[in-house]
């Protein structure tokens, strides 16, 4: 879907539907040319309580040839004093969903009423080019009803901000269709592809047989059970000559739990352990294409994480490409195992900050449910220009503790590290034990275990994947 800007009165401009914005309890005064024009239509609906301009609820209403649009699309903000940018983009999810499903072409959007409460209108287009998504790659019909073209009618200068709200929403879909896409076909391989089809950037894959040789002993580990080669994927995008922010995303393409097999009840969903590769690429990918001042190195450390005869056990002792010794507690604790090497081999480039983000634990969903991201690291500046790209993005963050109590529960009685230090704390135990290999580089988690993938739909995203950590990486590195 392109978005346009014109600046032109609404009851002039042919569309197939003219979205008009309403706030709760203020009546229609603000549109009072066009309820008269449509013959006190949109007064009627208000005054008779079939709409009250909540926040999120529609009205549709047929225009029938006395202007322009043929039917206009009356949506609620909500009260004044409570409308906020993340409101205005729930709403732009609901009403472009809803008028997507009624097969229109061409809309619009009125955005008078917005900028008159000194907000954007494009917030409320993202939420609509987020909402429109749809995965239809597996599908035989794909009746997916598309909107081309929306159009702003404003007399602001908003070309930059819509630029960037499109190639964000578009590397958002990115991600989404990557964690969407089944195991069989989304392979550490299947990544490469991924990664490589990305512009102006490079890339480095180094493989089982290069991996070995470097010493990348806890990634290796995750892979030993799986037919599919790992991939250990290193992407650098250089917008500046400056030292780069190195983003790590875990990349399980799929996980079994290895031997510590996990229940088979929504195992189909663990192809989404790749979410946070997938965030990273879709970050780096609206990156490059904006040129942004930026210095990036993306780091991947794909695998399938399988039981079978050659697979890592319980028990086994494994070294990283820093030499630190980790007993395995569980195998079904592989993320961290990759992001030990990712994160040590991510020193190697000097960088300014080493940022990972994965779908790490069970624990973050237990505490968070699906809607908030667990933040910990041990650099305040840096979590504090997360917390601001968080409050921009509204991909929530929550700063858990990392307290060096949490060292003792990851203690072994054979090796430096175990790999899991139990049920109790592991939220931060998890990431105590990621926090050793950072050592004194700046550093943050990002645990996005309850956020990557939701069961029902809601104003701007679709159940699915999605997409999270593409907006908020990229808000966050707009403030380097």
């Amino acid at each position: 879907m392109r978005v346009h800007i014109r600046n032109i009165n609404e009851t002039e401009f042919v569309c197939s539907a003219l979205i008009l914005p309403m706030l709760e309890g203020e009546g229609t005064d603000y549109y009072k040319i066009i309820n008269k024009s449509l013959n006190g239509l949109i007064k009627k609906v208000v005054v008779s309580k079939e709409f009250n301009g909540k926040h999120n609820e529609l009205c549709l209403i047929h225009s029938e040839g006395t202007i322009k649009p043929d039917r206009i699309l009356l949506i609620g903000l909500g009260k004044k004093k409570e409308i906020t940018p993340e409101k205005l983009r729930q709403a732009g999810g609901k009403a472009i969903s809803y008028l997507g499903n009624l097969n229109n072409k061409n809309i619009a959007l009125s955005a008078g009423i917005i900028s008159a409460l000194k907000l954007s209108p494009v917030d409320f287009i993202e939420g609509g080019l987020l909402a429109d998504y749809r995965f239809l790659r597996y599908k035989r019909e794909k009746n997916h009803k598309e909107i081309k073209e929306i159009t702003v009618l404003s007399n602001e200068n908003l070309y930059k901000e819509t630029r960037w709200i499109e190639t964000v929403a578009t590397a958002t879909h990115f991600a989404r269709d990557l964690v969407n896409t089944p195991s069989n076909d989304m392979t550490p391989s299947a990544l490469v592809r991924a990664a490589r089809s990305l512009k102006n950037i490079s890339v480095k894959v180094i493989d089982k047989a290069k991996a070995a040789d470097l010493g990348m002993g806890a990634y290796l580990s995750v892979t030993r059970g799986s037919v599919e080669p790992p991939k250990f994927i290193v992407i650098t995008y250089k917008g500046k000559n400056i030292p780069p922010v190195a983003l790590i995303g875990k990349s399980i393409t799929f996980d079994s739990g290895g031997i510590s097999l996990k229940p088979g009840e929504g195992m189909e969903k663990m192809k989404y352990d790749m979410a946070g590769g997938a965030a990273v690429l879709g970050a780096i990918k609206a990156a490059s294409e904006m040129n942004m001042p930026v210095h990036i190195v993306g780091i991947l450390p794909a695998a399938e994480n399988l039981p079978g005869g050659s697979a890592s056990k319980p028990g086994d002792v494994v070294k990283t490409i820093g030499g630190k010794t980790i007993e395995i507690i569980s195998t079904d604790a592989e993320g961290r195992l990759a992001l030990a090497d990712a994160i040590e081999y991510a020193k190697r480039f000097k960088p300014s900050a080493i940022i990972d983000i994965a779908t790490l634990t069970g624990a973050c969903s237990i505490t968070f449910g699906s809607e908030v991201i667990a933040m910990m690291g041990n650099n305040e500046s840096i979590m504090e220009k997360m917390k601001k790209a968080s409050a921009e993005t509204a991909e929530k963050v929550w700063q858990m503790p990392l307290f060096d109590e949490y060292k003792d529960y990851i203690k072994s009685d054979i090796a430096d590290l175990k790999n899991s230090g139990g049920r109790s704390g592991s939220l931060s135990s998890s990431a105590y034990f990621l926090k050793e290999f950072a050592g004194e580089t700046p550093w943050v988690h990002l645990d996005i275990a309850g956020t990557a993938w939701i069961d029902k739909d809601r104003p701007y995203i679709p159940k699915g994947a999605t997409g999270i950590g593409v907006r908020l990486l990229l808000s966050f590195l707009k403030l380097l």
